[in-house]
């Protein structure tokens, strides 16, 4: 048995002593113990070097006393398993190639064995269970299939999303198709994670807000669905968390997902959002990772307004204290322990 299992209460909206926290990014460049490891190797094969994985995913739980640890991976090896290339050089940003822009590219691309593929991720997923010694709960996760859609057709991140679209609005029925190739992948991909030992789940729609809502209903939110049912089918205890980033407008619709938690961008209120929702999923969120660089009261202060925003729990509600996207890689790392500290200490009055 898990001997903290608060973040799990949280997402399943049980009753918790404390509001649990982690952050998005926690095993990363803003760790020196992390740089150390990365100094001897390049990004993706830190990624597929399952004792260097299991590592680096432990060092925030043993030197930021977080409540989750997550995979340390990247949500583009889904998209190296079905064919592409993917480049990651962190001064540089990604490229993937060959990009995916007509039937016949997509074509190409294969729905590929998680196992052999894949097998390094699971790998690292066992290794971290086991080192952990149940601990804290692990966290599994994937990129959504727009994300790593726009990521296949723009050859990389994009500003515009520009090929991305005409296909979207030329060729509908052909990102529709590609699309449906990346979310099979998805769920097999999650459901071997949990397999290997993954407690709970959370899929990165990264670039979601780069879509309208009708777009994003259209072209993102029925493959989340799909992903987020097929670990419910087979795993229904494993609790899922969407990450639309910043798509604060149709918050009701990312809950009809069958999701358990979702997480918010620092773009809104998280009193706003609980209202609107009425407690039928968790919230995880939602400082803005900028208020690290701040003094150790701002983060106090800001984080403590959060807490209070959210306000008292109840018999049905659940937060997870996290920041709105990813730490920043130049954040001092005793701003992010203050922050884990007063969160645990200051997050119990309102349990």
């Amino acid at each position: 048995m898990l001997k903290n299992d608060l973040f799990l209460r949280a997402l399943k909206r049980q009753p918790c002593s404390r509001t649990p926290i982690w952050v998005m990014r926690q095993a990363g460049r803003y760790l020196p113990e992390y740089r150390a490891v990365r100094e001897k190797t390049d990004f993706l094969t830190l990624c597929k070097t399952p004792e260097l994985a299991a590592e680096v995913t432990i060092q925030p739980v043993d030197l930021m006393g977080v409540d989750a640890a997550i995979i340390f991976s990247d949500i583009l090896v889904i998209n190296e398993a079905m064919g592409m290339n993917v480049e990651i050089i962190e001064t540089k940003g990604i490229k993937l190639s060959p990009v995916i822009r007509s039937q016949a590219d997509i074509d190409k691309l294969i729905v590929p064995d998680i196992d052999e593929k894949l097998g390094y991720v699971m790998d690292a997923l066992r290794l971290t269970k086991k080192e952990l010694d149940n601990r804290v709960p692990l966290i599994g996760f994937s990129g959504a299939a727009w994300t790593l859609f726009t990521y296949a057709v723009e050859g990389g991140g994009s500003k515009n999303y520009a090929f991305a679209k005409k296909m979207m609005y030329r060729e509908p029925q052909m990102a529709h198709q590609l699309l449906r190739k990346i979310t099979e992948t998805i769920s097999a991909y999650l459901l071997k994670q949990v397999e290997a030992g993954a407690d709970a789940i959370q899929i990165f729609d990264s670039w979601a807000s780069a879509l309208s809502e009708d777009d994003y209903r259209e072209f993102a939110l029925p493959y989340i669905r799909e992903n987020v049912q097929a670990v419910k089918a087979k795993y229904p205890d494993i609790p899922v968390i969407v990450f639309s980033k910043d798509c604060n407008t149709i918050l009701s619709d990312i809950a009809d997902t069958g999701c358990d938690a979702m997480g918010l961008g620092w773009g809104i209120d998280i009193a706003k959002a609980r209202k609107e929702l009425n407690d039928r999923v968790a919230l995880q969120g939602n400082l803005d990772p900028t208020v690290l660089y701040g003094t150790p009261e701002k983060i106090k202060s800001e984080a403590a307004k959060i807490l209070k925003q959210f306000g008292q729990h109840t018999a049905t509600s659940g937060h997870v204290f996290n920041l709105g996207h990813g730490i920043l890689p130049d954040v001092d790392p005793a701003n992010l322990k203050l922050l884990v500290e007063f969160v645990k200490e200051e997050s119990a009055r309102y349990h």
